[in-house]
């Protein structure tokens, strides 16, 4: 009876062991597995964001899903805020997916998902909310603008989400604005300015405004093309001849200026051309249909626009064609000269070298010539010393 008692408390002993055991693990796998996992989430403005919280392990526990404000969107898959923009993707005992269409910026922040177990554990998830920059809008540009004015184009984009970037080109050339940014509630005001001194190069020169942010697949651009009205400049054309008599001769004015200066006048030593039908003008060009020595003289271009005067003169002297032909250069004669000068610089090196070639020898100085002869060393060294009398007298040859 005793050994009966004692099996019995044994194996209940053995029993409870084994029931704690499994109670300890359960609870361990279900701390860990009931623990909500959650993912940042972006989104640009407008879009759709779905936001989704899961556990492993789940005892049928609620989970929860609320907003930034601490409002609680979804308890399950029971809706608990009027909202026509969130609505139920999935609801099940491991997951809480829920959808916010047409996000704004109001939508940006911190939302919360909990697990109702004890205690409650709850998991962040941040949406952020990509503001799209407006496009560009370029403002200072006066049409036309005078050479010389000091001008400021402002380019200026609103409502980015981080603050958008600016670039300005002039051409295709980047150029350095100045830039300013202001904040409106959770969105950015971008502006950036240019300041510059015009000039006539900056005449049809187009001034680019370049939008670049995150939430845009491509740049906004803004272009404007620069007018800019300058005084004119005019030059003639220089023609490739010498003028002679008999010959057709043109000359045409050319001018540069912003409005175009028209029309072109032309003159003669200061009064009018004076012979219309040889003498042809049309637009900027002047024809001579056929030169003779009474066109010689000082003719002149003249043309206005609204910001001045400008004029060019060219010189004209027609030439006798026989005279020119008589007293033009003799290349022949240059040939000739160029040729003497080379064969007379070529006989002087090789005397030179001829020269050099048969002096060559030994050196002697005439301080030793009397010391080449002496019989032995002593009496060559006072030979020597004895020449140092006419030191005066001293010369140097060559054997």
């Amino acid at each position: 009876m005793i050994f009966k008692q004692h099996l019995i408390f044994i194996l209940y002993s053995l029993c409870a062991s084994v029931f704690k055991v499994a109670g300890t693990k359960s609870k361990a796998k279900g701390g860990q597995g009931q623990f909500p996992i959650t993912q940042n989430v972006t989104v640009v403005e407008g879009g759709s964001a779905n936001m989704t919280c899961r556990v492993d392990y789940n005892d049928n526990t609620s989970l929860q899903w609320s907003n930034p404000a601490q409002q609680t969107l979804f308890f399950g898959d029971k809706k608990a805020l009027r909202d026509n923009r969130i609505e139920l993707i999935r609801a099940s005992s491991q997951e809480l997916t829920i959808k916010i269409g047409d996000v704004s910026l109001s939508d940006d922040g911190l939302y919360t998902c909990s697990l109702f177990t004890m205690p409650v554990k709850t998991t962040k998830a941040f949406l952020t909310v990509l503001g799209v920059p407006g496009r560009p809008e370029i403002t200072g540009f006066t049409k036309p603008a005078m050479e010389g004015d000091i001008i400021t184009l402002t380019c200026s984009t609103l409502g980015s989400k981080p603050a958008a970037n600016i670039q300005w080109f002039r051409n295709d050339k980047e150029v350095q604005g100045t830039k300013e940014l202001n904040a409106t509630g959770k969105s950015f005001t971008v502006r950036s300015s240019l300041q510059f001194q015009v000039d006539r190069r900056d005449d049809g020169v187009a001034y680019t405004c370049s939008v670049e942010h995150m939430s845009l697949s491509k740049p906004y651009m803004a272009t404007e093309v620069l007018e800019v009205h300058y005084a004119p400049h005019l030059e003639i054309r220089q023609p490739q001849m010498y003028p002679q008599e008999g010959q057709y001769f043109k000359l045409e004015c050319l001018s540069t200026g912003n409005p175009i200066p028209e029309p072109v006048l032309w003159s003669k030593d200061g009064g009018e051309l004076p012979d219309i039908e040889r003498m042809i003008v049309e637009g900027r060009e002047l024809t001579i249909t056929t030169l003779n020595k009474t066109d010689n003289g000082t003719y002149r271009c003249e043309a206005s626009n609204h910001l001045g005067t400008s004029s060019a003169e060219y010189p004209l002297f027609v030439y006798d064609p026989n005279a020119l032909g008589q007293h033009g250069p003799d290349h022949a004669l240059i040939g000739g000269v160029v040729a003497v000068v080379v064969f007379i610089t070529l006989c002087l090196i090789i005397v030179l070298g001829r020269y050099l070639a048969r002096h060559k020898g030994t050196y002697l100085t005439h301080e030793a010539k009397g010391a080449e002869d002496a019989p032995d060393a002593d009496t060559a060294i006072i030979n020597a010393e004895g020449n140092h009398v006419h030191a005066e007298e001293k010369k140097e040859y060559f054997i």
